[in-house]
């Protein structure tokens, strides 16, 4: 459980990241047009669905990782 929960919160915050400075980058770091704290909460709503998509990974891949991942064999 321990290793899902390091998991889902790497993704998580990865993808929270890349959102957050994709959305400064497409402003030209304009901060005045999108205002960092729009486009912060605007960047929590992809991080969100991961978190989604992780919990549904769990029931579908491996259940110690947040991939989409089919279970395989030992």
């Amino acid at each position: 459980m321990r290793t899902f929960i390091i998991d889902l919160t790497e993704r998580t915050l990865a993808t929270y990241a890349v959102t957050f400075l994709g959305l400064l980058l497409a402003d030209n770091f304009d901060l005045t047009s999108i205002g960092a704290l729009k486009a912060a909460a605007v960047a929590a709503l992809p991080a969100a669905l991961s978190v989604l998509k992780g919990a549904a990974a769990k029931r579908v891949g491996d259940p110690s990782s947040a991939a989409l991942l089919v279970r395989g064999r030992d």
